[in-house]
């Protein structure tokens, strides 16, 4: 008996060895089992091959008897696999689709696996990454904060991703600007930044402005979006962007480097904060305030920076910890060091200390910088 347990134990194992399906290593072993079975029921007690295989009738009977449950099992679960791949491809055939917006309803299966990090985090949950999934966030600049700001925001899944730059990738700008590679200088940035994302996380809407932010399309732009994120490089754009959401309401949460120092807030002024114009109430005079093109920047700076500003994001959606309102950290990536300061609204501010009375006045603002 011994011996056919360790020829049938054999087999299955060079069978799983080979890669052989598991219904046709189950149906071997049970023609394996059928010999001692028949041998024990047609031959004589005094037979050779009887007394080979050992055992008794009841006995091989029993093996036989598991190892056919066992191969209705096995051909049972092959029968319904067969017959349920259909429908989850499809679906995430329609989910990866970068032409179409993210999926309404629970999340599908290539989500969870994909967003188990978060789900799995307390403060985050199941609840936290649908809102992110729901929200709707305009990145302005995508550039060297732009970057990692927007690869996090799609890796993360926010379900919307506008994004806004009228510039064009050059090889300058590969050495901080990590959305962009040397195969597409000369496109379009959002361009560039909507083929990255969608190799990111094909289950989020990019949504693509190819142009510069101005007083006469910025209404327009940052219509319908619920958080803004700003990397620009001058101070026309953060002066605009600023007054813009502080008139609708939206939070904004904006960055800034400089060789090697970077600093980041979060500014609501619907809730209390100051607005970013309490803060820099004027442009500093030329020369003051040189652009990274005219006192350089260390490559990685942006991404530290960048990536705090996907971090403040995530958590103004989810609801998560607490976020920089109300306060600036600075970070000096040259010493190693960050610090927080407080900030206070300004009783004067031009732009949130008063009601906002005509629908031109961020226009006029902007111009006159």
């Amino acid at each position: 008996m011994v011996m056919v347990l360790v020829l049938v134990a054999a087999v299955a194992l060079l069978g799983w060895y080979m890669g052989v399906s598991r219904a046709l290593i189950v149906g071997v072993c049970v023609v394996l089992l059928l010999l001692p079975v028949g041998f024990h029921a047609f031959l004589p007690a005094s037979n050779v091959l009887r007394l080979m295989v050992g055992g008794s009738l009841l006995g091989w009977s029993w093996l036989l008897g598991v190892a056919l449950v066992v191969l209705a099992y096995a051909m049972g679960l092959r029968w319904l696999k067969s017959r349920a791949p259909e429908a989850p491809t499809a679906a995430l055939t329609t989910a990866a689709t970068a032409d179409n917006p993210p999926q309404s309803g629970p999340f599908s299966e290539a989500e969870l696996e994909r967003y188990a990090r978060h789900i799995i985090l307390r403060e985050i949950g199941g609840p936290g990454q649908m809102k992110l999934r729901q929200s709707r966030v305009l990145v302005v600049g995508a550039g060297g904060l732009g970057s990692p700001a927007l690869m996090y925001l799609a890796a993360a899944g926010v379900g919307h991703i506008g994004i806004i730059d009228d510039d064009r990738v050059s090889l300058s700008n590969l050495q901080r600007q990590i959305l962009h590679a040397t195969d597409r200088i000369d496109m379009p940035k959002v361009e560039s930044a909507r083929q990255a994302l969608a190799a990111i996380n094909p289950h989020v809407e990019v949504i693509p402005f190819d142009r510069r932010l101005s007083p006469d399309n910025a209404p327009e732009v940052l219509k319908g979006f619920d958080l803004v994120l700003d990397g620009s490089d001058n101070f026309t754009t953060r002066y605009l962007v600023n007054e813009l959401c502080t008139r609708h309401g939206v939070p904004l949460i904006a960055a800034a480097i400089s060789q090697w120092e970077g600093q980041i807030s979060l500014y609501d002024p619907a809730n209390g904060t100051p607005c970013y114009a309490c803060i820099f109430p004027r442009a500093p005079a030329e020369g003051l305030a040189p652009t990274c093109a005219e006192a350089g920047v260390i490559g990685a700076l942006p991404g530290v920076v960048g990536a705090m500003m996907a971090v403040e994001a995530i958590k103004h959606i989810t609801g998560a910890g607490q976020t920089l309102r109300g306060e600036m950290l600075i970070y000096d990536a040259l010493y190693g060091e960050s610090r927080k300061m407080k900030l206070a609204r300004r009783d004067d501010c031009p732009v949130c200390a008063s009601p906002r009375s005509g629908h031109d006045e961020p226009a006029s603002r902007a111009s006159s910088l």
